[in-house]
């Protein structure tokens, strides 16, 4: 299926004992390029978080955020520092004594001192934590596939009508060639006549040099390798898979035909379907340089 490099998608989850969050977002890149921010605790986290999204999207600029609220339920141990409370209450007390100061210190007030108390929880669980976030992750990253995939059927449908009208262009092209011969030999032949002031021209040389003429503007080679282009760019957009480098090559050989049946034009009609065909070359290659 046919995927855009453009997509976002997020998801976040309430229903464990803490808030987790993951959004992504991408744009056109010729590789796989991935940032990502997290909390600053859990940097442990951005390897894995590549090697999965990695896994899901081949190519894009992809930026990720994570964010994960504290989980207020865990267990915590608040600490008492004896000696720093001891020093402190010994100080107050030489101060009031000093200046005949009454001294009213409370365990609340000493409790504000910074140090006095200490809180820490228990060590978090990576490996548990990792599997509350891949959860979250991958969920994410399906909206965000769903959206890259609806945004490239909808460049899928767009190359299609295009090919189309491509290769009506061609067969046109393939139906004045002859007509182009025809009109040079026409035209030969009335010259020769006047030159040589005679009805009779000689048929020999007549038919030698329209022979180099046809040989010269022949594009039969060029638009057969055209359709067979426009018939593999088909094949790739109904196919599996990232098709998007394989597009841009193919992209580039339909040009340079297109190119070439222009150099060899002698008819002001083909000519013009020429740059026809130029114009729709042009507006495939935008599209697909949006494909994954």
């Amino acid at each position: 299926m046919v995927k855009s490099m453009t997509g976002y998608g997020r998801f976040e989850d309430t229903q464990s004992p803490r808030k987790i969050g993951v959004e992504l977002k991408s744009v056109n890149h010729k590789f796989f390029e991935f940032s990502c921010r997290v909390p600053r605790t859990m940097a442990f986290m951005e390897d894995k978080l590549k090697t999965y999204v990695q896994s899901r999207v081949s190519r894009g600029k992809i930026d990720l955020y994570l964010s994960v609220e504290a989980d207020n339920t865990a267990p915590a141990v608040v600490e008492i520092n004896h000696s720093l409370a001891a020093g402190y209450v010994k100080a107050y007390q030489e101060l009031g004594e000093a200046y005949g100061l009454p001294c009213h210190l409370t365990a609340e007030a000493l409790a504000r001192i910074p140090d006095v108390l200490t809180v820490t929880k228990a060590p978090e669980d990576e490996d548990a934590l990792w599997e509350q976030v891949l959860s979250v992750t991958e969920k994410a990253v399906d909206s965000f596939v769903a959206m890259r995939e609806q945004e490239g059927a909808r460049l899928k449908e767009d190359v299609l009508n295009r090919l189309a009208t491509i290769r009506a262009a061609v067969s046109k092209i393939e139906a004045e060639t002859p007509k182009t011969v025809a009109a040079y030999r026409a035209r030969l032949e009335e010259k020769m006549r006047e030159l040589l002031e005679s009805a009779t021209v000689d048929e020999g040389r007549l038919i030698t040099e329209t022979a180099i003429f046809a040989d010269r503007v022949a594009v039969d080679e060029e638009t057969v390798r055209l359709k067979s282009h426009a018939d593999q760019i088909e094949a790739l957009l109904n196919g599996d898979g990232p098709v998007g480098r394989k597009l841009d090559f193919l992209m580039q050989e339909a040009n340079r035909e297109i190119n070439t049946i222009g150099s060899k034009s002698q008819n002001t009609n083909i000519a013009n379907i020429v740059v026809e065909v130029k114009a729709e070359l042009e507006k495939i290659r935008e599209q697909i340089q949006n494909v994954e």
